[in-house]
């Protein structure tokens, strides 16, 4: 693939989406601008090129990943407008709903995606929506990039809010849950390595189950769990918890400050 790719935002999720897309095999050229160049000289010596004028690098790109706040969205997409006539503008800014996004350059390509932290290791969930404009081959363009970073779906703009509090803000509660397991170790005498480790691993293998075998979640459990046995005693505790309510709270307000944020930025066309 031999598209010039710009990322305006070159912070964290900027970062990490053009270490995945080195990783991935992507052989175009690949801009970075940030207004900390500081990041941006670390990406230069993977083989970025390093730019500091939005305009400039969108003018160059054939498909331009915007990857700014929600907030600061329209300033961007107003500055690069003339640069991003028939060329793949992908936003990654959260809340954000295609309709203003085309509004602010008309003339341009839009994909709306929203990723997750695992972005870093290649091992994001990638939700994607497009506009009414992207061609079959663009879209296939989109698809080898975002599969780059993990796994990626389409799905129906309507259901953004709840993946962005689903998986965009999901690292945040599976983390939670890595460290209680963590603390849980070292309490019945686990070095904190070894605890750690353990942890995290126990959730990967949990996931590609899930994800690989196409395993539902309850099997999972049944299968981990016999009379008597030390995980049936474990899943009573947990259970007596509350934890499942608590989650469903918990993405049911994320979901919900999502519109919030969208409604308070009048992020409408």
């Amino acid at each position: 693939m031999k598209d010039k790719v710009a990322v305006i935002g070159a912070g964290m999720m900027g970062s990490a989406i053009i270490k995945s897309l080195i990783k991935g095999g992507y052989n175009g050229q690949i801009t970075a601008v940030d207004i900390q160049t500081q990041k941006i000289g670390e990406l230069e010596k993977l083989g970025v090129k390093a730019g500091l004028d939005n305009c400039k690098a969108a003018a160059e790109a054939d498909i331009i990943f915007v990857i700014v706040k929600p907030g600061d969205i329209e300033k961007v997409l107003k500055e690069i407008n003339k640069e991003t006539r028939d060329k793949i503008v992908i936003s990654v800014a959260a809340t954000v709903p295609l309709a203003f996004l085309h509004k602010q350059v008309p003339e341009a390509k839009i994909v709306r995606i929203m990723p997750n932290l695992g972005v870093m290791v290649q091992a994001s969930y990638t939700a994607y929506c497009y506009g009414v404009n992207v061609t079959v081959e663009e879209k296939q363009k989109v698809q080898t990039l975002l599969n780059m970073m993990g796994l990626c779906d389409e799905v129906d703009e309507k259901y953004m809010d709840a993946l962005t509090a689903v998986s965009g803000s999901g690292p945040g509660y599976m983390s939670i849950i890595i460290e209680a397991l963590t603390y849980a170790g070292l309490k019945v005498g686990l070095p904190r390595n070894i605890a750690q480790k353990s942890a995290a691993q126990t959730m990967i293998g949990t996931a590609k189950l899930v994800i690989e075998l196409n395993e539902d979640p309850a099997k999972i459990r049944d299968m981990t769990t016999t009379p008597g046995g030390t995980t049936i005693e474990a899943i009573y505790q947990i259970e007596q918890s509350q934890i499942r309510p608590a989650m469903i709270r918990a993405i049911e307000e994320a979901t919900k400050k999502s519109v919030q944020i969208r409604e308070k930025l009048n992020l409408t066309p």
